[in-house]
């Protein structure tokens, strides 16, 4: 079953709210079994060399495939599932998730974490700094071929001729988009201001009905689900591109889209911010801890034009100087995974440190 861009699966939304939450953590241990028959079909159809899967905390058919054929099975790692959920989404197996977290990471032949943050928490789970290989994600630069001017963009969007901060994303609580609209909202009488924000989510509403009560709702625009290819048509239009909030491990797609197109960036100084930008050179940073410090950063950017097209240029030329490409990022998988195929020639399949006994973790 798929899914529009940003959007999330119906059917799978009704099962999970009409079935304790208990029974539903179970169903996703039992499609294990769907998922490792299809993946078997897939590997005797393909012969493949190795198995490249993205960890799923109840997703076992990778190591069971890996533990039958020998294959080496690579795993990317977004996040940490069993702390996420556990956080966010009221996990109710937790020993259960933290077991299966920890034997996933532990069966894997090589892991493949998004930032360096993630990496220290897979060596908390033990797994070894030679099985681990940090990469980011990155951009396809050829989806972003003809883009429109910044003022073009706004034109063929109906936005009017203000100055726009935009926001791309699934609009959530955490997200802290409100701060824009108080920013907004706070400097109507110095700053001719919109906010953008490209996408849709549970906390749009409060977002919209949070514009009215600060007497900005003329200045906001949410566009609903955008499809993927249309996305940097919207993104053309922002004249800063802001992070409010984001998780401490995280990577987000938005920041190389951002960083693409060309956009004055603000964004937390955090440490998986800081592993691809630089404070003052491809943007501005401020501090999350500081109450203050974004609206300070964008007040900035505002009222001065030089610095927002110095910013952006450097934006631009970051994906160049990093690679920060998906043609890049899968080079240097298939050489990690060349060499994991190497190392295993002539070894058992399984010999990688068991996870700790379900029974044993609290």
């Amino acid at each position: 079953m798929t899914t529009d861009f940003g959007g999330s699966n119906k059917l799978v939304d009704l099962i999970k709210s009409s079935i304790p939450g208990t029974l539903y953590e179970i169903l996703e241990v039992a499609y294990s079994a769907k998922a490792f028959i299809r993946l078997r079909a897939a590997v005797r159809a393909h012969q493949p060399d190795a198995i490249y899967e993205r960890f799923s905390l109840f997703l076992f058919a990778g190591i069971w495939m890996r533990r039958l054929s020998g294959l080496p099975l690579l795993l990317e790692v977004n996040s940490p599932l069993f702390e996420e959920r556990a956080k966010n989404d009221g996990l109710r197996l937790h020993r259960l998730g933290r077991w299966a977290q920890r034997l996933l990471w532990s069966r894997a032949g090589h892991i493949l974490p998004i930032t360096v943050v993630l990496a220290r928490t897979l060596a908390d789970y033990g797994v070894p700094p030679s099985r681990i290989t940090v990469i980011p994600n990155g951009i396809d630069p050829q989806r972003f071929g003809t883009i429109p001017d910044t003022a073009t963009a706004k034109t063929t969007l109906g936005l009017p001729p203000r100055l726009v901060l935009g926001f791309t994303g699934f609009i959530r609580g955490w997200n802290a988009v409100h701060r824009l609209i108080d920013f907004a909202a706070q400097n109507r009488s110095r700053l001719d201001l919109h906010v953008l924000v490209v996408g849709d989510g549970p906390a749009r509403q409060s977002l919209q009905d949070h514009a009215r009560v600060r007497d900005i709702a003329d200045r906001l625009t949410i566009t609903g689900i955008v499809e993927r290819d249309d996305v940097a048509r919207y993104v053309a239009a922002f004249d800063i591109a802001v992070l409010p909030s984001l998780t401490p491990y995280s990577s987000p797609l938005k920041l190389f889209e951002y960083l693409q197109l060309g956009r004055a960036i603000v964004a937390p100084d955090t440490e998986n911010i800081r592993e691809i930008l630089t404070d003052g050179q491809d943007a501005l940073l401020f501090d999350p801890t500081r109450e203050g410090a974004m609206e300070e950063a964008l007040r900035r950017l505002c009222t001065t034009a030089t610095l927002r097209t110095r910013l952006g240029e450097a934006a631009r030329q970051t994906i160049i100087t990093k690679s920060l490409t998906w043609d890049h990022n899968a080079g240097r998988v298939v050489a990690i995974a060349q060499a994991v195929i190497q190392e295993g020639k002539g070894r058992r399949p399984w010999t990688t440190a068991k996870a700790e006994p379900l029974q044993s973790r609290r």
